[in-house]
């Protein structure tokens, strides 16, 4: 009995020292988050996103500036007249300038409106990081969860073995019958059976793990304490109302459609707009001597506006209107999801938290259960059925306190992501983070020479990213 209880603990050792957290090599969940934040195509696809909106604004400011054209041409005439046939070349050069002189502030409002297009975009940017941190946090705490559990399984294969081997010795020496050893094989064999699904879980954690962080994990440290989310669920609940990004995204989207109503009532004003044109022509005859030259210059102003469109422009107003009110109606879903969001997690968060307590007085139970039966089974009071059973109890309760312990970790960071404050900011990575000032400051003035993602001023952001 006592070496069999010698077994036990050198195995539990082992199995403790497999799941110790530290080696200077094994990664932090910090840097798992770092790379998450480096490696991320959809933070990528988002950023470029963004820089499509910036553009926006680009475009709107340009139609308030002078718009030039200039237009070359030359034509190949012939004349046939009483019999006399003439040929001649016409070369010439147009310029032309136009420029909005009062729209009523719709040229201004266009601005304004793709300003608040930028912010709404920079908002969704928000979110997608929040999603793809989250998503690496649990990516790793599911790697840890389920290589714990591998090594648990592993460990309770190796233990039924044993058991199964004193059950065939006390089979030999009559002591038990072949019920007994047929049991315990049985035990071994579902035993098994779970070590191979929990292995196979861990290569799909893993897999995860590479697609969610970049790179598959080399050992992984035991995380460190939960950041304070918040002291009470109504507190969370208010961060959540004035920061998640998808609020502050709802928020926009009103304003947004506010100022597109009123552009389509400013559609039916008028525009006061100026035109200049320059044109030389020369024409040079080509079978007589002599040229002929002439330049134009014109210049004008012009009142224009809608009289009669068939109730176009009334039907955009009235459409325009009723997108605001969506947008309000979706302003209040928004709110009330994340609020929601909040709940469910604060929620999950005590669950765990319960569980994990319980799961250790399970654990605690479940050791001296099973110590008293080892020791009722050697003076024959107690079967190897019941032995088996009390080693499965055991089991199941450190099952349990993994995936406890797994959650608890989970609900701390999702009550961080529906609060909107899971960013790489917020976390203190100590990163340098992706500027989104940065490229909306190179283009925000309609700059005429084309300005690159990778240009002179985000090279100090992507150097720091890492990604040049």
């Amino acid at each position: 009995m006592r070496k069999t209880l010698r077994r036990i603990a050198a195995a539990a050792l082992t199995s403790a020292l497999l799941l110790a957290p530290v080696a200077s090599s094994a990664e932090s969940l910090s840097d798992a988050l770092v790379s998450a934040y480096r490696n991320s195509g959809l933070l990528d696809q988002q950023r470029a996103l963004l820089r499509v909106r910036d553009e926006d604004v680009a475009v709107a400011v340009a139609a308030t500036r002078p718009v030039l054209n200039y237009a070359l041409s030359s034509t190949w005439n012939l004349n046939n007249s009483g019999g006399v046939v003439t040929t001649s070349l016409t070369n010439s050069l147009t310029l032309s300038s136009s420029l909005t002189i009062y729209d009523f502030g719709r040229s201004q409002m266009r601005i304004d409106l793709a300003r608040e297009n930028v912010l709404m975009t920079r908002d969704a940017l928000v979110g997608v990081e929040q999603n793809v941190l989250l998503r690496a946090v649990r990516a790793f705490l599911d790697v840890r969860s389920a290589h714990e559990t591998a090594l648990l399984q592993a460990n309770n294969v190796r233990l039924i073995t044993q058991e199964l081997r004193a059950a065939r010795d006390r089979f030999e020496v009559g002591e038990i019958t072949q019920t007994d050893v047929s049991l315990a094989e049985a035990a071994l064999a579902a035993a098994k059976s779970a070590e191979a699904s929990a292995r196979g879980q861990l290569m799909v954690a893993r897999e995860e793990y590479k697609a969610a962080i970049g790179h598959y994990p080399d050992g992984l440290q035991v995380p460190p304490a939960a950041p304070l989310a918040a002291r009470s669920l109504d507190e969370a609940k208010a961060m959540a109302r004035s920061r998640h990004p998808d609020v502050l995204s709802a928020r926009r989207s009103v304003t947004v459609a506010e100022m597109s109503t009123e552009l389509a009532r400013r559609a039916m004003l008028p525009t006061l707009s100026a035109e200049a044109r320059l044109g030389a022509s020369i024409t040079d005859p080509l079978n007589i001597p002599g040229t002929t030259a002439s330049r134009t210059a014109q210049a004008g102003v012009t009142l224009s506006g809608p009289i009669y469109q068939g109730g176009k422009l009334s039907a955009l107003f009235r459409q325009a209107k009723a997108q605001t009110e969506a947008s309000r109606a979706a302003l209040h879903i928004a709110a009330q999801g994340v609020e929601q969001e909040v709940a469910n997690a604060w929620a999950q968060l005590a669950v765990a938290q319960a569980s994990l307590q319980a799961s250790d007085q399970q654990i605690r139970a479940n050791q001296v259960a099973l110590r008293g039966a080892r020791e009722e089974q050697s003076l024959g009071t107690r079967t190897t059925l019941d032995v088996l059973n009390y080693e499965q109890d055991l089991l199941d309760a450190q099952a349990a306190r993994i995936r406890s312990q797994a959650d608890q970790y989970l609900s701390v960071y999702s009550l961080l992501a529906a609060m909107g404050m899971l960013t790489a900011d917020h976390l203190k990575l100590g990163i340098a983070t992706y500027d989104p000032e940065a490229y909306f400051r190179a283009v925000k003035d309609a700059p005429v020479f084309e300005v690159s993602p990778q240009g002179e001023r985000l090279d100090s952001v992507l150097e720091a990213l890492g990604r040049k």
